[in-house]
């Protein structure tokens, strides 16, 4: 049963990275919307478009245009994932920024569930993790080499890097820093929290294969990036930071 609006916890904004989605950024954000309303008084949905080629611009439009929760940022080229979510973190202007992709990978019935475990006093950051698996062979590969060399290289012991459903205040993220552009944004996120201190908790959440549309996120070029990105990570901040702790 939904929670009457006396019972509505703090301000949120949910920030829907989208490159080609026109399939997905439609229902994505009404469910979304939806089940937000049921549980916060006080939410913002933004959505950054990364300069898609398809109906993604227009379709987003018509959402912010129909519903007043919703915001839409265009970008004028092509920027990759990481550069989208600063964007949107950017623009964020509630007390607790909460992100996930727009191809409808969760049950956004969990949002709430995870702020409440960020009410507890030694808790900064919620980083959700899947009960299921990737919905192909190739990217259970993939994600499994990744959370292993990203958790020896930088020791943070998280289950799932890369999944897209972290919860964390408005203040955490605008005080990290982040640089990256493209996918390596995630664990970039864990370790600058881990080397600032930042305390956070792991929560299992169901995962929902992508109805529509096609990944981007394992491709050639997106794993090169990751790679290059994390090398320049290691040597710029990691290494020295670690160094002089």
């Amino acid at each position: 049963m939904a929670r009457s609006r006396s019972e509505i916890g703090p301000s949120l904004s949910v920030v829907i990275p989208a490159y080609n989605e026109e399939e997905n950024i439609g229902p994505s954000v009404t469910r979304c919307r939806d089940t937000l309303r049921e549980y916060f008084g006080d939410f913002e949905i933004i959505v950054v478009d990364d300069a898609s080629t398809d109906d993604t611009p227009a379709r987003a439009d018509e959402l912010a245009e129909a519903f007043a929760e919703v915001r839409v940022i265009h970008h004028d080229r092509n920027r990759k994932l990481g550069r989208s979510l600063r964007t949107g973190f950017a623009a964020a202007t509630k007390d607790i920024v909460f992100y996930t992709d727009a191809d409808l990978p969760i049950d956004f019935r969990d949002v709430p569930r995870s702020v409440e475990l960020l009410a507890r006093d030694d808790v900064e950051a919620v980083l959700g993790y899947r009960l299921d698996q990737p919905d192909n062979l190739w990217r259970t590969m993939l994600s499994g080499v990744y959370n292993r060399l990203v958790n020896t290289l930088f020791g943070l012991g998280v289950r799932d890097v890369n999944f897209s459903f972290k919860l964390f205040p408005r203040a955490v993220v605008e005080s990290l820093g982040l640089e990256s552009e493209g996918s390596f944004i995630d664990a970039e996120f864990i370790a600058r929290a881990k080397l600032a201190g930042v305390a956070w908790v792991e929560m299992g959440v169901h995962y929902f294969p992508r109805r529509a549309g096609r990944s981007k996120l394992a491709g050639p070029g997106v794993i090169l990036k990751i790679l290059v990105e994390m090398n320049s990570f290691w040597w710029r901040v990691w290494r020295k930071r670690e160094a002089a702790g």
